[in-house]
């Protein structure tokens, strides 16, 4: 197996815990983009922030599945293996590394070349087509895909260690669809018995991908409802001193489209982003509302507190502290609609190098590990906003 791809300065080296009480990895989802995701983890755990809570979509979910599933000396070695497995062109074309391109031209042609490639034959370890394509009735919902993930399955329980995801090291979520219900489910260690099955529930997004069957009822991919694990996270009860890390694989802001490949490109990032700033802005004013209710019970006399209106503003009343550090990836001019199946070995370096980049420069401001010390006790961080230089 490779070396890491990074080299250098590493992002701050080991710290002291930030004083919070939990730690939370948040992973969207956007199949060939998340080796992104697996370079912001490296980052992460070259600075000894170890995540307390991994919860993904999509594969968003499988890199979740990785790092929860094994100790946090081999997750970055695991993550390695899986993204280079996926990565193996199907056809045997070796990647040479030095190979350089003359301009964007160019290299959207081979990425276009590698996407349909991926169409054409599948990615390895990964998914391979059915042959021919079940376009009349079958079995059932499993079988009704265009590729089959019968090698995803075996590459998850070579990689990841079932048996720690259930002794609850970390705790790990991933959200998936009810195909019969529509119902957004998430499948969580502190309430399931963790499977590979759950992991592709998350990531079995139509046609592409057959459904998931669990317990008798089939799952397809949680970001056809919602693509972000934010809210489960900080919606979560018993309420925590939160320090967020929300990784994000599609950007809602972009430019206006100049022709049809552009508006395919834009509706898919408007789609998949699912809205992750408007809904910290909600939160954000949830949590003001929040803390006046705590300050408001801490005031009131005896007997108005023990109404049963008093009582029910108790239960919401909010105390405690969040920062949400959001990182999202950027797709070049060259990456088209195609980026999220576009899977070549150059990209994945590529997505994994810039996912390690952001993060280690998102550690650079003090503040992202400091507690807020707003009104609402919330602190936000993208680094394209606030983090320019």
């Amino acid at each position: 197996m490779n070396s890491p791809v990074v080299t250098g300065a590493q992002p701050g080296g080991a710290r002291a815990r930030p004083d919070f009480e939990r730690i939370a990895l948040l992973l969207q989802g956007g199949g060939a983009l998340g080796s992104y995701q697996a370079g912001v983890y490296q980052a992460l755990a070259e600075a000894d922030l170890h995540p307390d809570w991994v919860a993904g979509i999509s594969i968003g979910a499988i890199n979740s599945a990785l790092i929860c599933g094994n100790a946090p000396a081999k997750r970055v070695e695991r993550l390695r293996e899986f993204w280079e497995a996926v990565t193996t062109s199907p056809l045997g074309i070796p990647y040479v590394a030095a190979l350089e391109f003359k301009d964007d031209m160019q290299r959207l042609f081979i990425n276009q070349m590698r996407a349909m490639g991926a169409l054409l034959w599948g990615a390895p370890s990964f998914f391979t087509p059915r042959l021919p394509p079940p376009f009349l009735p079958t079995d059932g919902p499993g079988t009704l895909s265009f590729y089959d993930v019968a090698p995803l399955k075996s590459l998850l329980e070579r990689l990841v260690d079932f048996d720690r995801i259930n002794r609850r090291e970390c705790r790990f979520s991933v959200g998936a669809v009810n195909v019969r219900t529509g119902n957004f489910t998430y499948f969580d260690n502190t309430t399931h018995t963790i499977t590979a099955s759950h992991v592709m529930a998350s990531g079995a997004l139509p046609p592409g991908f057959p459904a998931a069957e669990i317990d008798g009822e089939y799952y397809w991919d949680g970001g056809l409802v919602s693509n972000t694990p934010l809210q489960w996270v900080l919606d979560a009860r018993p309420r925590c001193d939160t320090l967020a890390f929300q990784v994000d694989l599609w950007c809602a802001h972009g430019e206006l489209p100049h022709d049809l490949l552009e508006v395919d490109v834009r509706q898919k990032d408007i789609r998949f982003s699912s809205r992750t700033r408007a809904n910290t802005d909600f939160f954000r004013r949830m949590q003001a509302l929040r803390r006046c209710a705590a300050k408001l019970l801490d005031n009131m006399p005896q007997a108005l507190r023990m109404t049963p209106e008093a009582e029910l503003l108790a239960q919401e009343a909010d105390r405690k502290v969040y920062n949400i550090i959001h990182t999202i990836y950027r797709a070049k001019s060259y990456e088209l609609a195609s980026k999220d199946y576009e899977f070549s070995r150059r990209t994945m370096e590529e997505h994994w190098k810039v996912g390690y980049s952001d993060m280690s420069r998102t550690l650079r401001h003090p503040e992202v590990l400091q507690r807020p010390q707003s009104a609402d006790g919330v602190f936000t961080f993208d680094l394209a906003v606030q983090g320019r230089k």
